[in-house]
């Protein structure tokens, strides 16, 4: 055996920092040596900062190692103050209070002449610290074991603050199949973190050695984002006709949503006209398309002609004149969304004959081909913005639901809702009411069936809640709203309270990292990406822009011209 291997359960004097004034419960207070003039400490090459938010200290209990969160570094007498004690004058001592959150001891293996070292490391706490014992910075070796090597299912987020850059692995069925929440105020680094996580799910092939690495992977862009991140990607778009979403498509509720719209008193009434006409549309859409017209529902995805919608709604009106009001507005709405050039990829007419267009309609969502697929909303109205992703949403899950046990197995999902609170917003607002729906199944029934969700939001308090209650990891970068910050400290655990206390000061890109995709709650890096490998940022710069002449006359007319049909 090699005696000169030294043993990691011993403690190393250079890392010793402070010593323990309180313990309570699994919160310790330390103060730190009078000799530390620097908040930094260097060991084996690497700089340990001392003190920071979210980096890791530890404490020798006999073999046993405990660690703990560091979550405030103050001075001693504003401690002192706070527990009535009178500080000593000119006292310029500091303490750091951190949180006991796991323990661990080194195993020794021996094969040959060969020593290896392994730290057992278990979450939670059995073996609580003394005032007077010492603590101690974990070394980079030690945080490796405790936050994982990256073996098994992981992708690569970045890596740790305050851990002489130890990588930060998210594991991969967590992240994915048991949906996350990207949070974060505009300017954060949000868009950034999403392309990061892309990004790594798309290099895994490689870097596991894959020999056939195929992710699917969907993304509902609604600023046009995203496609410069990705250059193997397929957009599908509203703008040159490549996303199509036919109104027959749209089962009952979303087409009551486009056609009648928020709710009235008459609803009821008009739902049930919509009803009865879409049935008797499908029904005539099968004939043609020599389907079985007895098995179709109100929502079977069968197209049909707007025409025999029409005239179905026409013959259906009663005689009298004053109760026609309903059926009128039906068609008047009908006829509004027809003319209108914005939703033309939606109220495109089927033209009818005996080829069936629904295979392909799934096709351009879930097919082989580049990944990922961004559906560019950018070009579409508010108003049909939210059936327009319930669409998407209701027919990936449906999909999901008629696939066999080992279809679902070998293709799983992710659904990447950017701007969640757009698309399933905290408000009962009947515009929204389709898409509030369709992504709230997938929340709470997607990991059953292979469909991940990745929500990302700005206000993190304007999105459903029960949408967001289903998100078992969260990657929190910079909130700066007071009402966010509750809302997401409430989703925090214990242990990271004191870090909750500074998304207000997170650098851009800079996160913490909580939930079941988490070896550990975290406080990281987000990986820094190639130019080219980022969002398109849509931030104007001012200085650039005033530089240049004002636009001619004939230049606005193209401007005018694209507004006036619609046509970007």
């Amino acid at each position: 055996m090699n005696a000169h291997v030294r043993n990691p359960n011993e403690p190393i004097e250079n890392l010793a920092i402070g010593t323990i004034i309180e313990v309570d419960g699994a919160h310790i207070v330390a103060e730190l040596k009078p000799a530390i003039t620097e908040l930094s400490r260097i060991f084996g090459g690497d700089t340990y900062p001392i003190g920071q938010f979210g980096s890791i200290v530890k404490i020798h209990f006999g073999r046993r190692i405990i660690f703990a969160f560091v979550g405030k570094l103050r001075m001693k007498a504003e401690y002192e103050l706070e527990r009535g004690i009178t500080p000593q004058v000119g006292g310029d001592e500091r303490v750091i209070e951190a949180d006991l959150f796991g323990e661990g001891e080194w195993i020794q293996n021996v094969s040959g002449a060969t020593t290896q070292w392994q730290l057992n490391f278990e979450r939670g706490v059995a073996t609580y610290p003394l005032p007077q014992q010492t603590i101690y910075l974990t070394p980079k070796k030690e945080l490796r074991f405790i936050y994982g090597h990256g073996k098994g299912h992981c992708v690569l987020l970045g890596e740790h603050v305050g851990s002489g850059g130890t990588p930060c692995y998210a594991e991969m069925n967590e992240l994915l199949g048991k949906h996350t929440a990207v949070l974060g105020s505009t300017g954060a680094g949000k868009s950034g973190t999403v392309a990061a996580v892309i990004h790594s799910i798309l290099e895994r092939g490689r870097t596991a050695g894959h020999s056939n690495w195929q992710p699917r992977i969907i993304i509902l862009d609604p600023h046009d984002e995203y496609a410069a991140a990705f250059p193997t990607h397929k957009k599908l778009s509203t703008d040159d006709g490549s996303l199509s979403l036919p109104y027959w498509f749209l089962n009952f509720q979303e087409s009551v949503s486009l056609l009648i719209g928020k709710t009235e008193f008459v609803a009821t009434s008009q739902a049930n006209i919509v009803k009865m006409a879409l049935l008797k549309a499908r029904i005539e859409g099968a004939q043609e398309l020599s389907l079985d017209a007895t098995k179709i529902t109100v929502d079977s995805p069968i197209p049909y002609k707007l025409a025999t919608f029409r005239a179905a709604v026409e013959a259906d009106k009663p005689p009298q004149a004053s109760k026609q009001d309903s059926h009128n507005s039906i068609l008047e709405k009908l006829d509004v969304l027809v003319r209108d050039a914005r939703v033309r990829f939606l109220m495109s007419e089927w033209v009818g004959g005996n080829q069936d267009p629904f295979p392909s309609i799934i096709q351009q969502l879930v097919g082989d081909g580049p990944q990922p697929r961004i559906i560019d909303l950018s070009g579409v109205p508010n108003e049909v913005a939210g059936v327009s992703s319930a669409v998407v949403a209701r027919t990936l899950f449906n999909v999901k639901i008629w696939q066999t046990a080992d279809e679902r197995s070998k293709d799983p999902v992710l659904l990447v809702c950017e701007e969640a609170h757009r698309y399933v917003p905290n408000k009962g607002e009947a515009q929204y009411e389709a898409a509030q729906e369709a992504i709230r199944r997938i929340a709470k029934e997607g990991r059953k069936y292979g469909l991940g969700l990745l929500l990302i939001s700005q206000r993190p308090g304007e999105v459903e809640p029960t949408v967001l209650s289903q998100c078992n990891s969260w990657i929190i970068l910079r909130v700066t709203n007071d009402s966010d910050r509750e809302h997401v400290r409430a989703i925090l655990p214990d242990s990271m309270t004191g870090l909750s206390k500074m998304l207000s000061g997170l650098r851009r890109q800079e996160a913490i990292f909580v939930g079941q995709a988490a070896v550990l709650p975290s406080r990281i890096m987000i990986r820094t990406l190639e130019k080219e490998q980022l969002p398109r940022s849509h931030d104007i710069d001012f200085d650039k822009g005033w530089q240049n002449v004002p636009m001619t006359e004939a230049q606005l007319k193209v401007v005018a011209t694209r507004w006036r049909f619609q046509q970007r």
